[in-house]
């Protein structure tokens, strides 16, 4: 993927605001190096870090296998094989574990130094994964809709939540003890109480759908969702769920990240792009 030309994502409290796509001075991101990744075929999906040891965790999901990549020394050093079509991969630093869900056979494997420590059956379609820092729990998105909570110190299951449909991206809102859940086949986000693990309430998105991609902006309280149909990038109040703005971005987007030492925005797109919008008016690190 290649960046297009960056676009003014302004992003600021009132409800409504303008956007002006502009000419970036200098390219907004720049290709540092190229790591190949040998024999793979098919599809990857999401990727892991585990920031101690530099390395990158790749789910190969056409090729059944994690490749493990040193990211200081650019390559790949290890592989995890025999997986049913892993989606996401997770790193917990505490105790060590890498834990991988599969769509294939709809479960979570876990190990530490790359071994085998454990298995957990959740049924079908175990996809997006992501550590609560406040209980220390794994929390995955699976099969027809429900996000199901793992001990991080035990490594068994500790509950479920269920929605409407199957989960998509989503993110935690460690200080307000929340979980944000984009919900595509349902068309709303949903707002998840992790303290009791109730649903909240649902945030329509009108005139959209298919929205897969998620980020939370803490600084200047927003939640982003990219949705395909159409293309757009939307900021979302955390507080309301009002939409505070939307733009137009690039086809068959899989993610969104933030930048906030910078103010920005990347959204990376299977249709071979990757946007990146200047926030206007925004807090910066």
């Amino acid at each position: 993927m290649v960046p297009r030309d960056a676009r003014v994502f302004a992003a600021g409290l009132a409800l409504a605001v303008s956007m002006t796509p502009v000419e970036a001075a200098e390219p907004p991101l720049t290709l540092e190096a190229r790591i190949p990744l040998a024999n793979v075929c098919g599809r990857i999906d999401h990727i892991g870090i585990d920031l101690g040891c530099n390395h990158l965790l790749v789910a190969e999901l056409g090729n059944n296998r994690v490749d493990v990549v040193d990211v200081a020394a650019y390559k790949a050093v290890h592989r995890i094989e025999g997986l049913a079509e892993p989606q996401g991969v997770g790193y917990m630093p505490g105790p060590d574990i890498i834990a991988v869900t599969t769509a294939g056979d709809g479960s979570v494997s876990h190990g530490g130094d790359f071994t085998s420590a454990g298995h957990i059956p959740l049924g079908s379609d175990a996809d997006n994964i992501r550590l609560d820092p406040r209980s220390e729990h794994l929390i995955v998105g699976y099969g027809e809709g429900a996000l199901a909570l793992i001990e991080g110190t035990t490594l068994k299951l500790a509950g479920n939540i269920p929605l409407a449909a199957h989960p998509e991206s989503f993110q935690i809102d460690a200080t307000a003890n929340r979980a944000f859940v984009n919900v595509p086949d349902a068309h709303h986000v949903a707002v998840i109480d992790l303290a009791t693990g109730k649903l909240t309430g649902t945030w329509k998105l009108p005139g959209l759908s298919a929205n897969f991609p998620m980020a939370l902006d803490p600084a200047n309280g927003t939640v982003l969702v990219v949705t395909r149909t159409p293309p757009r990038l939307v900021a979302l109040d955390t507080s309301t769920g009002a939409v505070r703005v939307q733009t137009e971005t690039c086809g068959d987007a899989d993610d969104v990240f933030v930048d906030a030492k910078r103010g920005r925005i990347y959204v990376s797109c299977g249709a071979g792009a990757v946007d990146a919008f200047e926030q206007e008016g925004v807090h910066k690190s």
